[in-house]
Parts: structure tokens; sequence; C-alpha cells
């Protein structure tokens, strides 16, 4: 299982904290994780599909072409601003 998490305005969005993806030993990409994430609703094509999301694998940033597997933690997040 990844444990894919949601943060900030992102997670009120998707109405979303965490959900579990089973990937069946296989190893992934993110982009191939949000893809299979943008089909669950209208709702999540739309929020998932921003060119400013970003994301981390293991608490690491990463881009889209990194690996995820079983047992990885995976989280999305919007752009954080600072002021």
């Amino acid at each position: 299982m990844i444990k894919i998490l949601f943060f900030a305005a992102l997670r009120e969005r998707l109405e979303c904290e965490q959900y579990l993806l089973s990937c069946d030993g296989k190893i992934l990409n993110v982009a191939s994780v949000l893809e299979q994430l943008r089909n669950r609703c209208n709702n999540w094509q739309q929020e998932l599909s921003r060119s400013d999301l970003l994301c981390a694998v293991n608490q690491q940033l990463v881009p889209l072409t990194a690996s995820v597997q079983d047992g990885d933690e995976l989280a999305f997040f919007p752009p954080v601003t600072g002021g």
C-alpha cells in the first residue's frame, strides 16, 4: 500500500486527508499515481491537474517522475507562500 496524504487547501477541496492505494508490489511513478487519483471523480480531476501542485515521497520533495512503491508515503500539497 502507498499512503497518500493531502495537505492544506488541497485537503479541504478534496475533502480527504488520506488515501490508501494498492500497488500490488509494483513500482509506480508519481505521475501514474496522480492519473489513478484523478479518475476518482471530477473534483479530484480538477484539483490534481493543477500545474503548481507539489509532491513529496517519504517527506522529500520530488518530481512527477519519482518512483513510489509499497510502504512509501506520498504527499500532495499546494505551493506554500510566506509573508
